[in-house]
């Protein structure tokens, strides 16, 4: 108990010596404010927008390979991917794959609700590896992949372009290069909109039967989905090998792991951060470098009182506490303005990722904890010189001072 009163009386003492000061105290803080208050935002947000692209990709699944034409090779043209490389490829690796479809990505004006819209058109097949929710109607289904039936699916924001706010758009009619589609489908409101099949929020989506129909001739790309346990490599050199055979062996293909690039752009995501991160760390290593010079110049001007405790009765460690103190109470105080500094920057930049890429935790005690952590560390560590130096001075010599 005496221990906690005597704790509780050199804290006191503390905080009034840097009142005394406050305006040296404020300065000294500033660092500590800076720096504290960058890393708790970019932690924050580069944790929310993390949390927030892992949660909106997590809704499209495995989304299987893409394979495409590589454009650097001398002759593009003939290696042109065709509507019938699909089956072939198919029936030529079936120990391999499990599914394969043409991919088409296009921009086309569209017309519905008496509405003219240049937007993009996608196509799809009956096989639906993601987990993305309707607001109303249905997916593709294999009699609509096997009929060409011209139906289609609309983004959500799509549907509020052509038929208005509240609209019904399920069974209503929107004109693709002027052929008509009929509504079967609404997505709900996507988020992460770079990373769905259209790579845009206003979209369409239609069997790739019907879109062969719409647009004959090559095709941009084969989706192709492996079965499980086939290794990358082996699905890679099967299916460029059926391809070689049907465009000649000098064609040259690229093949696409949508996941693995999945994976690359959240490890970027993650290294920005961190790489943003080190630079808040730095200033916190500049804001420890100025509590370590203020507390030597307090020492400094403070020679005679520490005689005079010493002189007293004052041990060594009481001396070296007192001074401890100041530095931590000083970090302390700079690290919680920091911190209030740091979720204000978070909390308004939260409404533009939640826009963005959906809702996302944030993650409020690492917040905390880092902030009180980060404070207490710096306090002290640059703190401990200066006390320690306090600690040493010889009492004769202080008084004499």
């Amino acid at each position: 108990m005496n221990r906690l009163a005597r704790l509780g009386s050199y804290a006191g003492e503390a905080l009034e010596a840097l009142w005394r000061n406050r305006a040296r105290s404020f300065l000294t803080m500033l660092g500590m404010i800076i720096g504290t208050g960058s890393v708790i935002a970019v932690l924050g947000i580069g944790d929310a927008a993390s949390a927030g692209i892992a949660g909106s990709l997590g809704a499209f699944g495995d989304p299987g390979l893409y394979v495409s034409v590589d454009s650097k090779q001398d002759d593009p043209l003939a290696a042109q991917i065709q509507y019938r490389d699909a089956a072939t490829v198919a029936a030529e690796n079936a120990d391999v794959l499990a599914h394969v479809f043409p991919s088409y990505q296009r921009t086309y004006r569209m017309r519905g609700g008496g509405v003219d819209y240049v937007g993009t058109v996608t196509s799809t097949s009956e096989v639906h590896p993601d987990t993305l929710t309707l607001r109303e109607g249905r997916r593709v289904e294999a009699g609509d992949v096997a009929a060409a039936a011209r139906v289609c699916l609309l983004s959500q924001p799509l549907e509020r372009r052509f038929f208005g706010d509240g609209a019904y758009a399920l069974g209503r009619i929107v004109r693709i290069d002027g052929v008509r589609f009929r509504v079967i489908g609404v997505y709900d409101e996507l988020r992460a909109g770079i990373f769905t099949n259209a790579g845009a929020s206003d979209f369409i989506e239609i069997p790739y039967t019907a879109f062969h129909e719409l647009a004959p001739g090559p095709v941009e790309a084969l989706q192709v989905f492996p079965r499980p346990g086939v290794e990358l490599e082996t699905v890679r050199a099967a299916v460029v090998a059926s391809l070689r055979r049907a465009h000649g062996p000098q064609a040259q293909y690229s093949v696409q792991d949508a996941l693995a690039f999945i994976a690359t752009f959240e490890r970027t995501i993650r290294v920005v951060s961190d790489g943003v991160t080190a630079i808040g760390a730095v200033a916190l290593l500049v804001a420890g470098i100025g509590i370590m010079n203020i507390m030597l110049v307090s020492v400094s001007e403070r020679t005679r009182e520490i005689g005079i405790r010493k002189a007293i009765g004052g041990s060594r460690a009481d001396i070296v506490l007192q001074f401890l103190l100041e530095a931590v109470i000083l970090a302390l105080f700079g690290g919680a303005l920091g911190m209030l500094l740091g979720i204000g920057g978070v909390l308004l930049a939260y409404g533009a990722v939640s826009g963005l890429l959906g809702p996302a935790p944030i993650p409020w005690a690492l917040i905390v904890t880092l902030a009180a952590g980060f404070s207490t560390v710096v306090g002290i560590v640059f703190g401990t010189y200066p006390a320690l130096r306090a600690g040493r001075l010889d009492p004769i010599e202080a008084l004499r001072s």
